[in-house]
């Protein structure tokens, strides 16, 4: 993986900076993500806050119940509603593989919310999975 990474919306009105390597990477299957992305899962990496920057653009934020009490916050391009962001906190941020201009160096260290997975997509077998959160 080179660094820095570099990724961002659909029409190129946000854009983003990450200059340390992802904390951990993952698919999420869990009920919100596929509705939100439209598919069966969201693969993502999340990185510490301190490695990460906006450089172009300013996000938008839509908030969801999160299981752990509170709001799940989820960053999009207000112009072409490109989801960009999920999970973040003062600690870190989500960031969608799709957005990153780069994604070859993807590879999921775990699947999480497996008991929501759709039946016809298979999990990895050589890759952990958690039936809600690790």
């Amino acid at each position: 993986m080179n660094l820095p990474l570099t990724g961002g919306c659909a029409c190129g009105a946000i854009r983003y900076e990450i200059t340390v390597e992802p904390a951990f990477m993952f698919k999420c299957h869990c009920r919100d993500c596929q509705r939100l992305s439209g598919g069966p899962y969201v693969a993502a990496i999340y990185v510490p806050k301190t490695g990460f920057s906006w450089t172009q653009g300013t996000i938008r934020h839509h908030f969801t119940p999160s299981v752990k009490g509170g709001q799940h916050k989820r960053g999009f391009c207000a112009d072409c509603g490109s989801r960009v962001s999920g999970g973040e906190s003062d600690e870190g941020i989500g960031i969608t593989v799709g957005t990153l201009d780069d994604s070859s160096f993807f590879r999921p260290q775990m699947n999480f919310w497996v008991a929501d997975a759709c039946p016809w997509d298979p999990i990895e077998k050589d890759v952990p999975a958690y039936e809600q959160l690790p």
